[in-house]
């Protein structure tokens, strides 16, 4: 055998050794402890809005989710490693940051929300053609749904959801622990529940744009066979556009509202997600 194969076999050797071998080879259990909180709540950070801003360096999600898996872990009951090889463990962290990505997903789904009303309030105003960079969802974005998003990222910092959601996170370990998680037909009709729950709140806060859209519609439809030499497209469209804009104003308290009382609800909805995912 030349010396490049045997370096070949060799390092394959170790490679399986350290796949199939105790786990205490590659890193102490208090470590990988840690670690195995560690991606689960970097996998919600770097789902979350609020934390994965292109704004926000990485530097700085990362020591976030050094530091609050710092705080958290010490005060869980630690997972028997004795037996676990690092094949198991590595499929471990895989299911960690599924479950992360999970709470990231449906504490996420307020802003999903924000982003079907924003479509909507958008078309019935006329501004389709407009639109700016939304920095939180990192995407081109319609001046209505920008606004919203600020107002729902203010809202989170003044209710002190991220307090909360991460108390949440600390307490999801009571219901769900390392390694813990499972599909069921229950956690799909939760999260199915909870996304006709989000069309259904956006449609209910793009209800006044709709309202005076489909009145100004009738009304200059009804102008357009009165006088049919009338141009009621490009009449209609600069007072359809002002009519939204001061509706939209004027409905800014009531989608604060909406976004106040989802915001609210999103600690027990991450809590029952994790339910769902313990069995």
């Amino acid at each position: 055998m030349t010396g490049d194969k045997w370096q070949v076999a060799r390092d394959g050797a170790i490679a399986v050794a350290l796949v199939t071998g105790h786990l205490s080879l590659v890193m102490p259990f208090e470590f990988a402890n840690w670690m195995l909180v560690f991606v689960r709540v970097s996998a919600l950070l770097a789902v979350f809005p609020v934390f994965n801003a292109r704004n926000v360096p990485v530097q700085l999600r990362l020591a976030l989710g050094v530091l609050t898996a710092l705080l958290i872990a010490p005060g869980l009951p630690p997972m028997s490693l004795a037996q676990v090889s690092v094949g198991q463990f590595v499929l471990l962290v895989v299911k960690e940051v599924g479950v992360g990505v999970l709470f990231g997903f449906v504490a996420r789904m307020v802003f999903y929300m924000l982003d079907v009303a924003g479509a909507i309030i958008t078309q019935e105003m006329g501004l389709g053609m407009a639109s700016t960079l939304n920095p939180f969802s990192e995407s081109r974005s319609e001046a209505p749904g920008t606004i919203l998003y600020y107002l729902a990222v203010l809202l989170f910092l003044a209710l002190d959801m991220h307090h909360w959601l991460l108390v949440a996170f600390q307490q999801s370990y009571r219901v769900l622990p390392v390694g813990g998680a499972g599909l069921s037909e229950a956690l799909f009709n939760n999260v199915l529940g909870q996304t006709s729950r989000m069309f259904l709140v956006a449609l209910q806060m793009s209800a006044p744009l709709i309202a005076v859209s489909f009145v100004f519609s009738l009304v200059f439809a009804v102008l357009g066979r009165a006088v049919p030499q009338m141009n009621v497209f490009s009449e209609s469209f600069a007072i359809r556009t002002l009519a939204g804009l001061m509706v939209f104003g004027l409905s800014l308290n009531l989608m604060a509202q909406h976004i106040s009382n989802w915001l609210r609800r999103l600690p027990q909805d991450v809590l029952n997600v994790a339910t769902l995912l313990g069995g």
